[in-house]
Formats: structure tokens, C-alpha cells, sequence
């Protein structure tokens, strides 16, 4: 089950069912062999598909069916009145393959009122993960456990300014989604590090799930049009917001970053772009001028010191 988010109208919460989930068996304290070992297993997934699958919070209670790689998904007319903040929901389900009932709780966000969210990729953007480099990545992915990857230097400073911009009430935080084309296969894996690292608590939308060691091999790759759905389904449930971009040169963030200020020229105030090697490059940098000549403003940098400084100068964050 994966963290939910719900407007004045509606309820959108989802999740997957497994005969055995494997991120409940991974520690973030393994080393060496049998943290590669955990990661491997994360792979080693069987869906259970069309299973009867109920959600329960406050007054509703509502049954679906999950698809056939055990994918389930609640849009729920909502219309009562909902504090905002973070709620927990309920999940329940009793497969034919088991002899015992599945009980499972997680989150949804109402957001504070406000007029700022933030939409963000993970891998080298706030994760080192050297997408650029298959071999490193997976090296990285297999030798190091939650507790000792990094995030580059100064980005949770930077989140965290653009976390409470605009804010003066205690506990109000605009609203954070973090999007990536890292399979659902390691969702627990960025909750526990987003928490280790002190980064804002966010909606997250991965890519669909893998069930075999093969597809560990190609982890994050493929085709990224999965995130411009997901960005452009986030925008439209909520498109009285104005929305800050951030990603990194080493994929296509930069051309799906443009498709997005193509298609909603009044909700995007600025689009940032992490430099992931030596030198920039020239698409990008074409890209990012495409996308300020659309009144958008844009930051091409290599360290978040320089993405602070821009989103001050833009009023985007309180000069200090």
C-alpha cells in the first residue's frame, strides 16, 4: 500500500497484493551479501490478480479487485469535509490462496492550503544513482544499504525551504510528489531514505511493478512516458496549484519537464535541472531555453547552492 492523495472531490488511494511482499523482508541495516541478497529479492515478486480488495475510512467502505500484476486502485467520490493534513486509510483482503486475512494501513494527503507544489524525480536528482552508468548504478544499488547512499549536497536544504515557502502556521508544508521511473519494487526502500535524510514527506508514483531477477538488470530504464501521465494526472487533480519542477540531465526529465509547460502554461513556475556530468549539455540547455521563452523559469545547475540561490532570487523561497 502506497501513500494516497485526495482533493475537495474525490479520494484517490492504490497499492499492490502480492502471495509474498517482498520490501516487508528487507532491513535497511543488512551489509555486504545480504543486503544484495534483500535487494535481488525485491524482485521476486507473485502478483495476485483479480482478488477482492476493500478500503475503509471514516464513512466509506468500498470494494475493488486488483489487475493482474496485483496493481489495485480506489478513485473515490469525496465530497464531506476533510481536514488537511495526512490520514490513514485501511485495506483489507482475504485471498484464496491464503488461510488468513490481510489487514493494512497507510496514508493519504489533503494538502494545506497553499499556492505552491513541488513535483520531483528521484534518481540523481536527490539520490546519487548514477543513471547515467547501468553497471555503477546497479553496483551502488547491490553494495550499499539505505543507510549509507547520500543525497547531494545541500538538496534537503533546498527541500525543505521549498517545503515551508509561504507558510507561517506551524505543521503547514506545501505539497511534495516525488516521481520517478524506479520501480514499485523499491517503494519502501525511498520512504525509509527520504525519512533517514530529512527530506519533505511525499506522494509517491513509481513505474510498474517487475516480478523477476531478469528485470532487476533493467531497473529504471525503458520508456519514461509513465511519468509525464503521472505528472500531468497530478496537475489536473489539482490545477489551482502552481508547480516547481525538479529532475536531472541524465534521462528525460528536460523533455517530459517541456511537454508538461506545453500543456499547462499557467501552472508552472519553475522548472530546475541537476548538471549529473562535467559538462552541460547542449539538448538541455536548448530545452530549458524553449521552456523560459514560454515564461517559465529555469535553472540548469550542478550544485544546490545554486538552485537556492535562483529560488530565492525568484521568490520561490525567503531570502534568508
Amino acid at each position: 500500500m502506497y501513500r494516497g492523495y485526495a482533493n475537495d472531490e474525490e479520494l484517490v488511494v492504490f497499492g499492490h497484493l502480492f502471495k509474498s511482499w517482498a520490501p516487508d523482508k528487507y532491513q535497511s541495516d543488512k551489509k555486504g551479501f545480504k543486503h544484495a541478497f534483500s535487494v535481488l529479492h525485491m524482485f521476486r515478486i507473485s502478483p495476485l490478480k483479480n482478488v477482492s480488495v476493500r478500503l475503509r475510512f471514516k464513512d466509506i467502505d468500498v470494494t475493488t479487485r486488483t489487475m493482474d500484476d496485483g496493481f489495485f486502485r480506489f478513485n473515490v467520490p469525496y465530497k464531506n469535509d476533510l481536514k488537511s493534513g495526512w490520514h490513514t486509510y485501511e485495506i483489507t483482503c482475504n485471498p484464496v490462496e491464503e488461510e488468513y486475512g490481510i489487514i493494512e494501513k497507510a496514508e493519504f494527503l489533503k494538502p494545506f492550503e497553499s499556492e505552491l507544489s513541488i513535483i520531483s524525480d528521484i534518481d540523481d536528482t536527490f539520490l546519487i544513482s548514477h543513471s547515467g552508468n547501468i553497471f555503477k548504478k546497479l553496483y551502488v544499488m547491490l553494495a550499499r544499504n539505505v543507510n549509507s547512499r547520500k543525497t547531494f549536497e545541500d538538496v534537503v536544504r533546498h527541500y525543505q525551504s521549498l517545503s515551508t515557502s509561504g507558510h507561517n502556521e506551524e505543521g503547514n508544508r506545501n505539497s511534495f510528489f516525488y516521481v520517478s521511473s524506479s520501480e514499485w519494487n523499491l517503494y519502501n526502500f525511498i520512504v525509509q531514505f527520504a525519512k533517514l535524510q530529512e527530506l519533505p514527506k511525499a506522494v509517491i508514483k513509481l513505474k510498474s511493478i517487475k516480478t523477476g531477477i531478469t528485470d532487476f538488470l533493467k531497473t529504471g530504464g525503458g520508456n519514461h512516458d509513465h511519468k509525464f501521465i503521472k505528472i500531468k494526472d497530478i496537475i489536473s487533480f489539482y490545477p489551482q496549484q502552481s508547480y516547481v519542477l525538479l529532475g536531472d540531465d541524465s534521462q528525460q526529465d528536460a523533455y517530459i519537464y517541456e511537454r508538461i509547460c506545453k500543456m499547462f502554461p499557467m501552472n508552472i513556475r519553475a522548472v530546475y535541472l541537476r548538471q549529473t556530468e562535467n559538462h552541460k549539455k547542449e539538448k538541455i540547455n536548448a530545452v530549458l531555453n524553449n521552456i523560459e521563452g514560454m515564461q517559465v523559469a529555469t535553472c540548469y545547475f550542478k550544485k544546490s547552492t545554486e538552485a537556492i540561490e535562483h529560488s530565492k532570487q525568484q521568490g520561490i523561497i525567503k531570502a534568508e
